[in-house]
């Protein structure tokens, strides 16, 4: 073990790796002429039983998480289209993430802990492009695989019994506060990602190391 503790770091993906999929909502509400923030606001209510929480607990098909999702948005005024919506959750990759991941899973136990779901047959050109980061790590822990998702507190015990840690040896990245919550509580320490230097910077002090 080094100087800091730490065993293994926990990454999200979307949103760390990738820019936040918030960016690509708020542009797509620009040119659809909805109000911003209303597909995020969306998202968050009922967050636990809403069509995106069913869709990345396996539970609905992509169709089906559209027709409800699009029901959700028409119940609030709003016309979407779901599979619109889905296009934008693939942000551009950051690749000082990308080579601090490489540099870091030499010295650590390394996990991405994603919220995801099965992909359509129209994302494999985007699968190709992902897979190479993903192949970086030791666990992929994944919602759509385990049937629970974060913030759900079950997802993380899950995780540190995958990797053989426990919580007080993580150091976990979101760029949603209300993912790093119940890590938190469990006893990770946790970095929420809001860009890639201030992200790492704050991997660094963490870590009591420099990622080099």
């Amino acid at each position: 073990m080094n100087n800091s503790g730490t065993k293994a770091i926990f990454w999200d993906f979307g949103g760390v790796f990738t820019t936040s999929p918030f960016v690509a909502f708020n542009k797509y509400e620009v040119t659809k002429g909805i109000p911003e923030n209303f597909i995020r606001t969306l998202n968050a209510t009922n967050s636990n039983n809403n069509a995106w929480a069913k869709l990345e607990r396996n539970d609905v098909t992509i169709e089906e998480f559209c027709a409800l999702f699009e029901q959700e948005a028409l119940a609030k005024g709003v016309l979407l289209d779901g599979q619109e919506v889905l296009a934008c959750i693939h942000g551009q990759t950051r690749p000082e993430m990308v080579h601090a991941l490489e540099v870091l899973s030499k010295k650590y136990k390394t996990a991405c802990l994603t919220n995801n779901f099965s992909p359509s047959a129209d994302d494999n050109d985007k699968d190709n492009v992902l897979r190479p980061i993903l192949d970086l790590f030791d666990f992929v822990i994944e919602s759509r695989t385990l049937g629970i998702r974060k913030p759900e507190p079950q997802f993380y015990t899950c995780a540190c019994d995958t990797v053989n840690v426990k919580p007080q040896q993580v150091i976990f990245l979101d760029d949603l506060g209300v993912n790093l919550k119940p890590a938190r509580e469990l006893g990770m320490r946790t970095i929420k990602v809001v860009s890639a230097d201030q992200a790492l910077g704050e991997l660094e002090t963490l870590l009591d190391h420099k990622i080099e």
